[in-house]
């Protein structure tokens, strides 16, 4: 791996201090030990107009192999593939970034005792890398590194072979770096941005890499606009290491707006407020109050009619006493989804006794879900275009007719709660129609009357006393011959 940092004086300000920054001096070539090989510095020119100091990383591929066995801690992903054979010498990536920060370690830091007001100050810079692989070609280069004050980014592809033109560009690119910045940026910009762009790491990312990123990211990385891709590409997509890294770049970044320090605004909640509990989102608060209604009912074997991606049925196989669970949908993608999220290739043959996935259309009467003690319509109705809802309400209460049936559906009247939702505007791109509270009684009564069910409402979520609750949800119950108390049949009649 090679990179060479060039820059331009007078003799005055000789462009030989950048050895005093580096701390190389550019008379003497110098070889340092590395994890993963030997690095060298050298200056093929220094003089008081121009001075170029060159980084060369000779990678021992063997000790590569050997350090991180390939995989697991320590391991290279693109090593595994290839073992000893690979581009890790030649191209410029994590192993070069560790060899910057570990060789010119003071420099990185700003720290020049020499010369620090050359230390503090932007230098006309030049950076080369010949060979730089760039998950996401020259156009992700300039995205990158442009935003940082660099006036010329400049990622000419390689071609795969220059023999065979017609074979097209390789992933990697040469890349020139010029403007006018402080030295320690410059490098800071280098050891984030090379892993970043091979999108690989040589080592196993732990969490004091979030630390490490955010110490080199200082000064420009909360306000990058690809800072999420930076960060997770970083941390190696790990996910929770990649939400601690944003929470604290933005922390940073309100800091710096407000010109005030990060503990400042860490500490602005008091103590008592962070151990408050979270509010319970409002597809959990539906689940439960969905779950209570069939404990209440006594159902044990249940339909959830446009099951999706498999929560409810999740939710309903936790609980014994639903013996028999039957998830429904016409997506075949969502049944795949939700088979990988139940786990069914791996479950127990007692569990998976009481579990099953069919593909199908609830517009129309399938005998496969007659005789069930109860069904669920969990945000399903509002997905249908309101000609095709007669169909779907004789195939659920006339035909498969199950003791209990549970629907629910957004109350249209809280929309104007949710503040991230412009006015008029559905809650998702999907829905037909949202109904208010009156629209939805209307038509969860004439249902009950036509086909012999009593019903009746509960709200879900916080019930607004002036827009109701963000989720409304009718309970139906079969009314048997010789039921007695038909109050609940007599209340759907007026509604």
């Amino acid at each position: 791996m090679f990179i060479t940092i060039s820059t331009t004086g007078t003799q005055e300000r000789p462009a030989t201090d950048l050895g005093f920054l580096l701390h190389k001096h550019p008379e003497r070539k110098q070889t340092f030990s590395t994890s993963h090989g030997t690095a060298h510095v050298l200056y093929p020119e220094a003089t008081a107009e121009r001075c170029t100091a060159a980084l060369l990383l000779e990678v021992d591929p063997v000790a590569l192999v050997r350090r991180g066995k390939g995989k697991g801690r320590g391991g290279s992903p693109d090593a595994a593939l290839s073992q000893y054979v690979n581009d890790r010498p030649y191209a410029a990536s994590s192993l070069l970034a560790v060899a910057l920060s570990t060789v010119f370690k003071s420099a990185l830091h700003g720290v020049c005792n020499a010369r620090p007001e050359r230390a503090a100050e932007p230098l006309p810079l030049r950076i080369e890398v010949p060979a730089l692989p760039a998950r996401g070609g020259a156009a992700l280069v300039e995205k990158l590194f442009a935003p940082l004050g660099w006036s010329t980014v400049e990622a000419v592809p390689v071609a795969l072979d220059t023999q065979f033109p017609e074979w097209g560009d390789s992933r990697y690119v040469q890349l020139v770096l010029e403007g006018e910045l402080r030295l320690a940026e410059a490098l800071r910009h280098l050891y984030v941005l090379l892993p970043v762009l091979d999108d690989a790491k040589h080592y196993w990312v732990s969490p004091d890499e979030v630390d490490k990123l955010l110490r080199a990211g200082e000064g420009w990385l909360p306000q990058h606009p690809e800072q999420k891709l930076i960060t997770s590409r970083y941390l190696s997509r790990r996910w929770g290491l990649t939400r601690q890294a944003t929470e604290r770049l933005e922390l940073a970044r309100l800091a710096d707006a407000d010109d005030i320090v990060v503990e400042e605004i860490d500490n602005a909640v008091a103590e008592e407020t962070e151990t408050e509990e979270r509010p319970t989102p409002l597809a959990v608060q539906r689940r439960e109050a969905i779950l209570g209604a069939l404990r209440a009912a006594g159902s044990g074997r249940v339909l959830d009619l446009g099951c999706g991606q498999g929560q409810l049925v999740q939710a309903l196989l936790k609980d014994v006493k639903f013996t028999e669970i039957v998830g429904v949908d016409v997506s075949v993608r969502a049944l795949t989804i939700a088979s990988r999220r139940l786990k069914l290739d791996r479950m127990g043959e007692r569990q998976a006794e009481r579990v099953s996935l069919l593909q199908g259309s609830l517009t129309y009467t399938d005998k496969r879900l007659a005789g069930y003690d109860a069904a669920v319509l969990s945000e399903v109705i509002e997905h249908l275009d309101l000609p095709r809802l007669p169909a779907l309400e004789y195939a659920v209460f006339g035909s498969a007719r199950p003791r209990t049936v549970v629907v629910t559906t957004p109350n249209v009247e809280y929309n104007v709660r949710w503040e991230t939702l412009p006015a008029g505007h559905v809650r998702h791109g999907d829905h037909r129609f949202e109904w208010t509270r009156e629209e939805f009684r209307g038509w969860a009564g004439k249902v009950a009357e036509r086909h012999g069910y009593g019903v009746e409402f509960v709200p879900v979520g916080p019930d607004d006393p002036e827009v109701g609750p963000p989720t409304q949800m009718a309970v139906f119950t079969m009314a048997t011959p010789d039921d007695k108390n038909t109050e609940n049949v007599k209340e759907a009649k007026v509604a």
